[in-house]
């Protein structure tokens, strides 16, 4: 099992991070954590399944492809956890 690495430690402004196209993360869901794949970064307000995702270069939000089930999620950094390969 890959252990996550955290961006940032305690008291830090957690949407600061930032994340590239290919880097693997894990984000909370109803499910349980989920781990993905960053396959867009997202600077502006976009429309996914008939809801507008508020994003700007200060905030950006991110697409995420599921490494299990190919389910396409879109999050802010802050909500999510970088993640070693392998």
């Amino acid at each position: 099992m890959t252990r996550p690495i955290r961006s940032r430690g305690k008291g830090h402004n957690h949407s600061r991070v930032t994340f590239k196209r290919g880097d693997r993360v894990e984000w909370n869901s109803e499910a349980g954590r989920v781990r993905g794949t960053i396959i867009k970064k997202v600077t502006s307000n976009t429309r996914i399944k008939g809801y507008t995702h508020h994003a700007s270069k200060a905030d950006p939000q991110y697409l995420i492809k599921s490494l299990k089930t190919d389910h396409v999620a879109i999050h802010k950094g802050r909500a999510l956890r970088r993640v070693r390969k392998g």
